[in-house]
């Protein structure tokens, strides 16, 4: 979660993002030499008052990704807010 500047586009921080977090877990090596971000993203805003609630879910999401996967949970979302997608395009 993070507040994004004005000035800065949703596709310019997600492309630092993946690129210095690649760069990272690639110099922890082993298995993690082969690591590469999926082409595409996701991104949501929240409002204020559900700030507290966004951070609470990222402190459990390991927890909470036992019982239901990524992939299960970005469809609902995505259902849920009512976004159309064609399911060919939601994975590398």
């Amino acid at each position: 979660m993070c507040s994004l500047s004005k000035t800065l586009s949703v596709a310019e921080l997600i492309k630092d993002v993946k690129k210095a977090s690649s760069k990272w877990i690639k110099a922890k090596g082993g298995l993690y030499t082969k690591f590469y971000w999926q082409s595409g993203y996701g991104a949501f805003s929240v409002g204020p008052s559900q700030v507290a609630a966004v951070r609470r879910y990222i402190r459990n999401q390991e927890q909470h990704h036992r019982r239901i996967t990524f992939e299960q949970e970005f469809r609902r979302i995505l259902k849920k807010h009512g976004v159309n997608y064609d399911e060919r395009y939601l994975w590398d």
